[in-house]
């Protein structure tokens, strides 16, 4: 666990850099949207007992339903006034934030993998 532990406090770290400093347009659009799945395996494997798979496919799920929820404005829709969680939300759909999200099943895999290499 403590591996998680770690990569996420990395993982966070990374992406309070990229919102927070004024990175190229690619950086804060595609690659914080890449890492946001590895930082959410990350918790999620934290916090629960669950299999790989089962928290992979579960992050993914989440990161793809929220952007579709994004298609019907869903922070307006609600009246969400929270700066945090209209962040979280997001306000615009985008194609290529699915890509990206596909994308950041790559660095999950390769976590899985070291876990495994080490294991034997």
């Amino acid at each position: 666990m403590i591996r998680y532990v770690v990569i996420f406090s990395l993982l966070f770290a990374t992406e309070i850099a990229i919102a927070v400093v004024h990175f190229h347009d690619f950086v804060r659009g595609f690659i914080g949207d890449v890492l946001v799945i590895p930082l959410m395996y990350c918790f999620f494997r934290i916090i629960t007992n669950a299999t790989a798979k089962t928290v992979l496919l579960s992050v993914l799920g989440l990161a793809v339903g929220i952007e579709f929820l994004q298609l019907f404005s869903i922070a307006e829709v609600l009246k969400i006034e929270n700066t945090i969680i209209r962040t979280v939300l997001g306000n615009t759909f985008d194609l290529m934030d699915l890509v990206a999200y596909l994308f950041g099943v790559l660095p999950v895999l390769c976590i899985e993998k070291c876990n495994k290499d080490e294991e034997n």
